[in-house]
């Protein structure tokens, strides 16, 4: 019957295109500011955070929270390269206005 042997199948070993950076060390930032609900349902917080380690070092960035935090909550970024954008309406949901 089956004169071929079945290959065993390899996995991918390899990571995809991006993934390096997001399984690389964690960073840890400071909460410094609180600026807006966002979201469909504003159950997103945007806040302005302070990197303190890392080859970003003292830099300010806008990033997005999913879940309760406020003003002086460390946040543990997996990545420092992306910053959210700005809040653009004048309509948010929440007690951060």
């Amino acid at each position: 019957m089956g004169g071929k042997a079945q290959k065993p199948k390899q996995k991918a070993s390899q990571a995809s295109k991006g993934s390096d950076k997001i399984l690389g060390e964690v960073v840890p930032a400071l909460v410094q500011d609180l600026i807006g609900r966002t979201g469909f349902r504003g159950e997103i917080t945007q806040v302005k955070c302070l990197v303190q380690a890392g080859k970003d070092k003292g830099r300010v960035m806008r990033r997005n929270v999913k879940g309760p935090v406020r003003v002086g909550d460390i946040l543990m970024l997996r990545e420092t390269e992306i910053e959210a954008r700005k809040i653009k309406s004048k309509v948010t949901k929440g007690a951060y206005t």
